[in-house]
């Protein structure tokens, strides 16, 4: 058996050249994605070096091997000095070429594979094929030549538009745009490559290089950057790499291209040197680790879900069901009254349609989605679903009731899995004769839009079951994260923390709009008490009215935010909540009323008001939940810090670029927040300040949290 290094001795480079015809052949194979690490690099100059060099050759073609164009650089590498030639290098040299050099794009061209397209003379696409600039999304802009090629190509606004998002475009549009030269369909990358260069070399003339067109540059209008500014400090004033993409693309209209790269560089580099970058990065990441569950070997037998039963027509069962409708997956929607599943359906279909109005969908795709979504009144309808999920009324009482009745209608083999977002999971499975097919899939609202799914593990949920709700996550475009049984999970009972300093916080003196404008400052989208007017106060209301009917000795006693929503105020549905909402608005509107409500709560408890700042607040809420988070990894309810993290990202809107919370808390400082949260210990007391356990040895010891 030959040696490791002998066998990479005899592993062929990723880059060759051959010819075919008058075409010289500069072949990319570098599995899995053809990502642009330096043996690509440096393959791509010399294959180059050699086409120019070969009197044959009267054009070059870039094709790549697998199942996709170059895919972008090797972001494990960002960071690191970058062995010579750079991207930027080798983008300089294709721009050079004294041929005409086609690139045939199949699969996806992202990121420095697009820059490397956008360097070569002429574009064709196979029509499956899919162009992006994603490099936004992990807080950085293209920095070799991107902001000042494509905006040559396509214009100012729609570059802006394309690289500020970091979504791909098709083919098609790719083409209308004037991003590609050519789509093809039915044919090889090599096929379509060598037809253009049939064209090219018919045509008898060199194309000018991207980087030397100003067409399409003439005339835009330096309003357009002016808006665009105010529209990012509006929309998205904490991220840095936004505004710098900005400052790069209007640098493409205002100067030479050789000035213009080089303000790109510089612009990229001050990216590279962001904290937000780190973070990004890490939440990038998060979402494919998270995928991967401990202790679950990845060859654990699944079993197949080719029809799924919902139980509920509510939101969350009507949001449920289309999760599944839009990945193919029939489902059959049932409800106990004829009302709620009329109701449930309408909704469904008003959805569908609103998304076909704004051009996401087409009218045929939105009826064939609801052609896939099968209501019934009847529990007999289930009886051959591979999955069901229940999405009934939040009450352990009528949760065990429903899954009696699956057991006893469903399949052999069937999951049952039920959507609580905190009752125990292992309590509902008592209730059946197979508590090895049960576990929770715990959806967040709206359903169809929310991308987590905290995919909770019974005592005696089988891993088969685990891998097969694990894999289904994917399927049907959610984040999965596999998490244990207690109280709220993981999330829910993290923002139990910070819920109930948020409470404590107005009970002693703030109002709940300067805690929201804390949390928002801080990065979240919405602040707690606007989120809980989104999700419903009348929704952890009944669970906190079912935790003392239990009589659960952790149950908070009621409060002001009982009373609006035993006033009917139950937040953006009623125009009302802890907020008023004017009619069709979503902003949040200080209301005397509750200050009122507020008032009359702090007197029967007793509360004289003091002034809070804005600094405690952040302590209070963000702390509370950092130690809340390390006991939940030292409880072993979820396994690692990154699971943690994912939880936060994609179900709460902790700001991606921040990593996630744990990743924060790390750089926030730990002996820190750990010397805060045994202050608050000793001035507030309570259960939810008893510092962790992990938190104060990783403080100690000086490692961050978790490893």
């Amino acid at each position: 058996m030959p040696s490791p290094a002998q066998t990479e001795a005899v592993r062929p480079h990723p880059v060759q050249y051959s010819r075919q015809g008058r075409v010289g052949v500069i072949a990319v194979d570098y599995p899995p994605v053809n990502a642009i690490g330096h043996g690509v690099r440096s393959g791509l100059v010399e294959a180059l070096e050699s086409g120019l060099a070969d009197d044959g050759a009267d054009a070059l073609l870039i094709v790549c091997a697998g199942r996709s164009f170059m895919a972008g650089a090797d972001i494990r590498e960002f960071g690191k000095p970058s062995a010579p030639p750079t991207l930027p290098e080798v983008v300089a040299r294709l721009d050079d070429a004294t041929k005409p050099v086609i690139a045939a794009i199949h699969g996806t061209a992202l990121g420095g594979g697009l820059e490397v397209a956008l360097a070569c003379h002429v574009r064709v696409a196979l029509k499956s094929a899919k162009l992006g600039l994603p490099e936004v999304k992990l807080g950085l802009l293209p920095g070799a030549g991107g902001t000042q090629r494509l905006p040559r190509l396509i214009g100012a606004a729609r570059a802006l538009d394309m690289i500020l998002s970091g979504d791909p475009v098709g083919a098609e549009e790719a083409l209308a745009l004037g991003l590609v030269d050519a789509v093809e369909d039915g044919t090889s990358p090599l096929e379509a490559g060598l037809r253009a260069a049939e064209r090219l070399l018919a045509d008898g003339r060199l194309p000018q290089p991207v980087s030397a067109r100003a067409d399409r540059l003439t005339g835009t209008d330096p309003a357009l950057f002016t808006a665009k500014r105010a529209e990012l400090a509006k929309r998205q004033p904490h991220l840095f790499s936004p505004h710098r993409i900005v400052d790069a693309v209007e640098a493409a209209v205002t100067l030479p291209f050789a000035d213009g790269a080089a303000r790109e560089r510089e612009l990229f580099l001050a990216c590279m040197d962001s904290p937000q970058r780190a973070g990004l990065i890490h939440a990038f990441f998060a979402e494919r680790e998270v995928a991967k569950v401990p202790g679950l070997p990845a060859d654990t037998a699944t079993r197949d879900v080719r029809k799924v039963g919902v139980v509920g027509a509510g939101t969350m069962g009507g949001g449920i069901a289309m999760c599944f409708a839009n990945a193919g997956i029939p489902v059959v929607l049932l409800d106990s009254a004829r009302e709620g599943l009329d109701r449930g359906i309408a909704a469904i279909r008003a959805n569908y349609e609103a998304t076909a109005r704004k051009g996401r969908l087409t009218a045929e795709q939105a009826e064939e989605r609801m052609a896939s979504i099968h209501p019934t009144l009847s529990y007999a309808d289930l009886a051959d679903s591979d999955l069901v999920v229940e999405a009934a009324f939040e009450s352990m009482e009528v949760k065990r009731a429903i899954f009696r009745t699956l057991d006893e209608t469903c399949k052999p083999g069937a999951i049952l899995a039920t959507n609580t977002s905190t009752l125990d999971v292992d309590a509902i499975a008592a209730a059946t004769g197979r508590p090895q097919d049960v576990l929770g899939m715990h959806f967040f609202s709206p359903a169809n839009v929310m991308r987590l799914l905290e995919v909770v593990r019974g005592a005696r949920t089988s891993d088969t079951v685990l891998a097969t709700a694990m894999g289904l996550a994917r399927r049907i475009g959610k984040v999965g994260v596999a998490v244990g049984v207690c109280h709220g999970f993981v999330g829910n009972r993290i923002l139990h923390q910070r819920g109930r300093e948020s409470m404590a916080l107005v009970e002693e003196g703030a109002s709940p709009e300067q805690v929201d404008r804390v949390l928002t400052g801080f990065g979240f989208p919405l602040g707690h008490f606007a989120m809980t007017d989104l999700a419903g106060i009348d929704v952890g209301w009944r669970i906190r009215e079912e935790r003392r009917k239990a009589g659960d000795p952790e149950a908070e006693a009621p409060d002001w935010l009982d009373t609006l929503a035993e006033r009917g105020r139950h937040g953006q549905k009623t125009a009302a909540g802890v907020y008023r909402y004017e009619p069709g608005s979503r902003t949040p509107i200080p209301d005397p009323e509750v200050a009122a409500a507020i008032g009359e709560d702090r007197r029967r408890r007793g509360i004289t008001p003091r002034p809070v700042t804005d600094e405690e607040i952040r302590e209070r809420c963000l702390y509370a939940m950092v130690n809340e988070a390390a006991k939940i990894l030292e409880e072993g309810i979820a396994a690692r810090p990154v699971d943690i993290d994912a939880i936060w990202l994609h179900g709460y809107g902790f700001p991606s670029w921040r990593g996630g919370l744990l990743f924060w808390a790390n750089r926030e400082g730990l002996g820190r927040i750990a010397e805060t949260v045994q202050r608050y210990h000793r001035d507030i007391g309570g259960p939810q300040w008893r510092p962790s356990a992990l938190l104060l040895q990783c403080a100690a010891t000086g490692r961050p949290i978790g490893c």
